[in-house]
């Protein structure tokens, strides 16, 4: 059972996610925003991080570039979610392992998580 971190402002996209990982057989963290994420994971290291884009406080940016200075959270698998087609976010964040475009596809959660896991694991 691998933990996941997922990170949006908008509560019924992370009830939403959290209801789908769980039903997988995944742990689910929930933070609102990058910084809330930080402290989630200085509780419990997740395997994969799901992140929103545009968020208060801090941005999946943020978080992204928080977690790559940290040696301890450099290689956890980055997932980044945005409802700005993935070509329009590349000049913010270039480092994130898959791409979720919003609105997205319950099935596509289940397979993107499954194959970062697959590959982390590898």
């Amino acid at each position: 059972m691998a933990t996941i971190l997922v990170v949006d402002d908008e509560f019924g996209i992370g009830e939403l996610l959290e209801a789908v990982l769980l039903d997988d057989g995944h742990r689910v963290i929930t933070a609102m925003n990058g910084r809330h994420a930080l402290e989630r994971m200085a509780e419990a290291k997740p395997d994969l991080v799901i992140s929103d884009l545009m968020m208060p406080v801090m941005d999946g940016g943020g978080l992204r570039q928080a977690m790559l200075n940290n040696p301890e959270w450099a290689e956890i698998p980055f997932m980044l979610m945005c409802a700005v087609p993935e070509a329009g976010i590349r000049e913010r964040i270039s480092q994130y392992d898959a791409y979720l475009r919003k609105p997205f596809k319950l099935a596509e959660i289940s397979q993107l998580v499954a194959r970062l896991l697959q590959s982390r694991a590898a």
